[in-house]
């Protein structure tokens, strides 16, 4: 039987999943998950739970975290507070206009790389050699974009919830203007932007949910036949199946279900092109 667990590095942050093989960690407990710079502790989040044999080609735990384990991740964390201390300082004597985002830290190769965002490309060569030498490690900078920024410092999103790109986004997929447009959704970019000041990941999720729907549902000014009488298509409710109808014998407005009024769409699709659209 396939088993299955969820990791984390940083507390509600992204999760990770793992097969645990022959561990059985408890949630809390500090594990050792494989990385490329070598065996790292996280934090189980989710205890190991049987899961479909679909889900087979996780990476396996490498072990339970020993005290020697937790002391080089204090280690870590503590070398990465001083050396964000530090940038930050030498930022400012250098005057560049970067922001430092978050610094992360191998001590097997005593390597440090700094995240930092900019508007612009920044010449940081003196800034490199002198936290080369302030930190006694390799130093390397990378810049990276507001999508990337807000992943890696989290946060709450306009739903309420941690960002999803800190929590379980494994990728960027393109967004557009037109999801938002297709989704009946207000175009002002403070509604359908996210703490990254770009479009909201989320507007793809049910995006294909809209295109079925539209695709199969009455147009917006057709006449139709209803449960409650004959009327006009006003507007739809995607999430609800339904469609806003207006009776023409009382100008009221009801919702009815898709499939109800559907019957009107597939004949006059046929008798204007031959073809039925359901």
């Amino acid at each position: 039987m396939l088993m299955m667990c969820a990791v984390s590095f940083e507390r509600y942050s992204r999760l990770y999943y793992f097969d645990p093989g022959p561990y059985l960690p408890k949630i809390g407990d500090k594990v050792l998950v494989p990385t490329d710079d070598g065996p790292e502790v996280a934090e189980c989040v989710w205890a190991p739970h049987p899961v479909d044999d679909a889900i087979g080609g996780l990476p396996q735990l490498v072990g339970l975290a020993t005290q020697a384990d937790l002391d080089r991740d204090e280690r870590s964390r503590r070398r990465r507070a001083e050396a964000k201390v530090a940038t930050k300082r030498l930022v400012r004597a250098h005057d560049l206009p970067m922001k430092i985002i978050g610094i992360d830290y191998v001590e097997p190769r005593n390597r440090f790389t700094v995240f930092f965002s900019a508007e612009h490309r920044v010449d940081f060569r003196a800034l490199v050699r002198d936290l080369a030498k302030t930190l006694a490690g390799r130093v390397e900078l990378r810049q990276i974009g507001a999508r990337d920024e807000a992943r890696l410092q989290g946060g709450i999103g306009s739903c309420g919830r941690d960002l999803c790109c800190a929590t379980f986004l494994k990728d960027f997929e393109p967004v557009s203007i037109r999801m938002a447009k297709d989704q009946d959704l207000p175009l002002n970019p403070l509604k359908i932007s996210g703490a990254c000041g770009r479009l909201m990941c989320c507007l793809k999720y049910e995006h294909p949910l809209y295109q079925e729907f539209k695709a199969s549902a009455p147009a917006l000014g057709q006449t139709v036949d209803s449960d409650e009488g004959a009327g006009v298509v006003v507007g739809y409710n995607v999430p609800a199946d339904a469609v806003i109808v207006r009776l023409s014998e009382t100008g009221r407005r009801c919702a009815c279900s898709k499939a109800s009024v559907c019957g009107s769409r597939t004949a006059y699709d046929t008798e204007h092109t031959g073809q039925s659209s359901v």
